[in-house]
């Protein structure tokens, strides 16, 4: 029913809310789907669409890289007690999960290479694209051993980072953000924890200074995430001095 709703030749408007209305109701697949319609029609994304364009992937990715996390790990006790049919059927089962989340990730970076950062009017903009970019090849890059998603991820970052640095405040939530999301992925993939360790501290230390400016709406989306960085920061540096990996961190969307 729902896809012959969207067949129809539903109005922008009709399009976000449906997106809305799939959101309530958890069913993020077809947000999704209203959401690329939405981009197809015009890439030009208000704050509003571009927040639940974020929601829906950030949901539809979540389950996935949930479920691989809990298949890989059955996979490693079953591989420890030498069952080679049980290993065998799951490793099938993973390759599964695999090809969906990948393919989630090909899909996003198609309407951010195709649509969404050609279209971006503002530095905030931009900065949202780029740190999505760099989020969705981090999440590929957790499936995949292999150089190039670590590379293209690192370069987004890098883009989003310069832009964030000439064209928002420290305390804005997006350069926070986009510090917590680059941070965890220098510890966690680049498996380089003083570079996720600085970057983390640098941002926390740049939007201190600035907090006193805001106001009450933004001080509390400001201070959230900073409170994220914190608490990575204090994960792993515990980690860092028991000689552990850290395999708990915070990002955002």
């Amino acid at each position: 029913f729902f896809f012959v709703l969207m067949s129809a030749d539903m109005s922008h408007d009709g399009l976000v809310f449906m997106a809305k209305l799939a959101e309530q109701a958890e069913r993020y697949d077809e947000m999704v789907d209203c959401m690329q319609k939405v981009v197809q029609d015009n890439p030009e994304l208000s704050i509003e669409e571009r927040n639940l364009l974020s929601v829906a992937y950030k949901n539809v990715i979540g389950s996935r890289r949930a479920s691989w996390r809990i298949i890989s790990s059955i996979e490693a006790k079953e591989e420890a007690k030498g069952n080679e049919t049980h290993v065998n059927l799951i490793k099938d089962y993973r390759r599964s999960v695999e090809k969906e989340l990948s393919e989630i990730c090909k899909a996003i970076h198609n309407l951010l290479d195709g649509k969404l950062i050609p279209a971006a009017q503002t530095g905030e903009s931009n900065v949202f694209y780029y740190k999505m970019k760099g989020d969705y090849h981090r999440y590929h890059a957790e499936i995949d051993s292999t150089e190039d998603q670590k590379n293209a991820a690192l370069e987004a970052y890098e883009k989003a980072s310069k832009i964030a640095s000439e064209s928002l405040s420290p305390t804005h939530p997006i350069r926070l953000g986009l510090a917590l999301n680059f941070s965890v992925f220098y510890y966690e993939i680049l498996k380089a924890p003083d570079k996720g360790c600085t970057l983390a501290k640098a941002a926390f230390d740049d939007a201190v200074t600035e907090l006193d400016s805001l106001d009450e709406e933004s001080y509390k989306e400001s201070t959230l995430i900073m409170q994220l960085l914190r608490d990575n920061l204090t994960l792993w540096t515990e980690d860092m001095q028991e000689g552990n990996d850290g395999t708990k961190v915070e990002e955002v969307n």
